[in-house]
């Protein structure tokens, strides 16, 4: 039988907090009530990717990123990816956004759930709130989106192919899971709904508490009342999906010592005439076999293609550059007396040799401390710019990457 809410396990002891920006992301060996007082390093060797979790309190006095009316606002704009899932007597509906004014049902109604992803790319708090979860590798670190919902609002019983925590911020959710193997989804449906679900525990999320699900276990999530759920995803590409890529950027690169064919074209001198033409001739399969066996890859390569392919951003993403851009001096002096931050929009990598900034490759500088500091960090106080100001190739970088839309002047706000 389903959990009741009553069972509920005690709420961990948590500091509240007035700012969700102030917060750094916790260290692998120091407990942390994000995690119901385990230490990242526990948390990932007894949880991630195993089972689920249910973390009283994670964060308290947790409040929602955006208001209502800004996370509307943000569903109407091109730059963000949304979705209206609602249900009218039993029958489900999607509409992908963007969403003018008057586009979204009444508040008042219910049954339907707004959906906004990567809202960590467009407003500050949320990415502050995304960087908790930073003690997993930002290479798999995907982004936050928020589910609001009116009373009874949810996407039915589902389950994910990538692990997720929800952390509810406003209002309450009811959530029911299971560690089914039957994953079998209901047809003609506009979403993908579990045709038979039959859930073995349930909560009732409040306001600060969260919950962590591995892949593939089906869940259902249903508001009580008008409520929203921050949502952190991660990525999990498939093997087909790097597969394919991988190959893509060595024929992309061109490099005759990968393929050992290089531009050969094909040829087929004793090639005898065909009674079926149709037919695939064999001396071309043979042919395709003989150059996938001589595609030829080192770790460097991988490394390459993986910082690449994993921090090139998103096709919706637009970086906005400075309407009036400082002259290099002054924005030498600002970095220095406020400090810098990547921008939110700004994937930042580093490999041994490497470095990636929004899929650009470039080698890591003499001087890399510096570079690896700000990737962890995202951000550099102004006393650490003063002692990098009187490298004019370190300065020089940090203002191409701040003319570009990259880097911000000022330290997190």
């Amino acid at each position: 039988m389903p959990k009741r809410p009553s069972d509920h396990p005690a709420r961990t002891a948590a500091t509240p907090i007035s700012s969700l920006t102030l917060a750094a992301p916790p260290s692998p060996d120091t407990p942390t009530p994000l995690l119901g007082g385990l230490t990242p390093s526990q948390f990932m060797r007894r949880y991630w990717q195993k089972k689920p979790l249910l973390i009283r309190g994670a964060i308290a006095g947790v409040e929602a990123p955006l208001s209502r009316d800004a996370l509307f606002e943000l569903a109407s704009s091109d730059d963000a990816e949304s979705r209206l899932i609602s249900r009218t007597r039993g029958r489900w509906r999607l509409d992908h956004g963007p969403f003018d004014a008057g586009m979204l049902p009444s508040v008042k109604r219910r049954d339907w759930t707004l959906l906004v992803q990567g809202v960590d790319l467009h407003d500050d708090r949320a990415r502050a709130l995304l960087d908790r979860f930073r003690f997993v590798p930002d290479a798999r670190l995907d982004d936050l989106m928020i589910s609001y919902a009116t009373d009874g609002g949810g996407v039915g019983p589902h389950f994910d192919s990538y692990d997720v925590f929800l952390l509810q911020v406003q209002g309450t959710r009811r959530w029911r899971i299971s560690a089914q193997r039957d994953l079998t989804l209901k047809p003609g449906l506009p979403l993908k709904v579990l045709q038979h679900f039959e859930p073995d525990e349930e909560w009732l999320l409040e306001p600060g508490d969260m919950l962590y699900l591995p892949p593939h276990i089906a869940h259902d999530g249903v508001a009580q009342g008008e409520c929203m759920t921050c949502s952190i995803g991660f990525r999990a590409p498939s093997a087909n999906e790097l597969i394919g890529q991988f190959l893509y950027y060595l024929a992309e690169r061109g490099d005759a010592a990968h393929s050992q064919a290089g531009e050969r074209l094909y040829r087929d001198p004793n090639q005898s005439a065909v009674a079926h033409p149709a037919k695939l001739p064999d001396a071309l399969v043979a042919e395709l076999g003989a150059i996938l066996a001589r595609v030829k890859w080192t770790e460097r390569d991988l490394v390459s293609f993986l910082g690449s392919y994993l921090s090139e951003p998103k096709p919706q993403v637009v970086f906005d550059t400075p309407e009036r851009p400082l002259v290099e001096a002054a924005f030498v002096a600002r970095a220095q007396a406020h400090g810098l931050r990547l921008d939110n929009k700004a994937s930042l990598l580093y490999g041994a040799r490497t470095y990636f900034i929004n899929g650009e490759e470039s080698a890591l500088p003499r001087s890399r401390k510096w570079l690896c500091e700000l990737a962890d960090a995202r951000r550099m106080e102004g006393k650490r710019f003063v002692t990098l100001s009187t490298d004019g190739s370190v300065t020089g970088l940090l203002y191409e990457w701040y003319r570009a839309g990259w880097v911000r002047v000022g330290a997190f706000p």
